[in-house]
């Protein structure tokens, strides 16, 4: 029988016995009913994993005998990526950290944009931003990943921006009429890590997407085909995972110049 694999997010792996809590105990002991001496591998999402033996179960907890310990493999070939996203309505955001997680994204950033129609008081902020990094952990979970996407909430697109030093920064934006999607990739160098941003519901205001072009973002165009907030990034992240990642043949990192969109 192959070794289960869990992610243990804020757990520390380098004791000699893990204790397992939370929803991971839950997990693995009411749904999964695993028993005394079950071989398990933990990965705590930040590059370290370790494979043990279950040695206790109690009432809100287990323990695992660690046996080895090593680095986590890489997720996957290619670049890093950052997805900004301007804060959509109702559980859209949930959807965008799940299929994200699952395309291989890096960090996703949500702020709070002039147009957007949600609102997240100040008091819910470190209970929102809690669900969405469970939702990420879950997601990654799921999908295999040794690592868990970081997920931060910003106030305001000149926050989300800040700090942006990515090779390659794009930003999806309903106005720009000239440059294009294909035309702002060609020619460049597969880059090291890119970042993305995407508006919600509303779209961005002018004077956002002149923030955005002050930090070094190009606007480009999708072209005629219209599409919801909450597929915008997803669908970018597909087509980048395929030119530079390794979704279908991949192009490795750092390898020169790529013709964007072709074969």
């Amino acid at each position: 029988m192959s070794t289960r694999r869990f992610i243990a997010a804020d757990t520390d792996l380098t004791a000699a016995f893990v204790r397992v809590e939370g929803d991971l105990f839950r997990h693995m002991v009411k749904v999964l009913r695993l028993k005394i001496d079950t071989r398990v591998n933990l990965a705590d999402g930040r590059g370290t994993e370790c494979t043990g033996i279950i040695k206790e179960i109690g009432r809100d907890h287990l323990a695992i005998a660690v046996e080895e310990r090593h680095a986590a493999a890489p997720s996957g070939g290619g670049p890093r990526i950052t997805l900004i996203q301007g804060l959509p309505k109702g559980e859209k955001m949930e959807l965008i950290l799940q299929k994200g997680t699952e395309l291989g994204v890096n960090e996703v950033v949500s702020f709070q944009a002039e147009r957007s129609v949600s609102r997240i008081a100040a008091d819910r902020r470190d209970d929102r931003l809690r669900r969405w990094r469970r939702i990420a952990e879950e997601a990654a979970r799921q999908a295999g990943r040794p690592d868990i996407p970081a997920v931060r909430l910003t106030r305001g697109i000149a926050e989300a921006v800040r700090d942006s030093d990515h090779d390659l920064k794009l930003l999806l934006w309903e106005e720009e009429r000239a440059t294009t999607l294909k035309g702002a990739m060609a020619g460049r160098p597969a880059p090291a890590n890119i970042a993305i941003i995407v508006g919600p519901e509303g779209g961005l205001t002018a004077a956002e997407a002149e923030t955005a072009r002050q930090a070094g973002f190009a606007s480009v165009t999708l072209g005629k085909r219209i599409l919801r907030t909450e597929t915008a990034g997803i669908a970018l992240l597909a087509i980048l995972q395929y030119l530079y990642g390794d979704l279908g043949e991949g192009l490795p990192s750092g390898k020169g110049p790529v013709s964007p969109l072709t074969p």
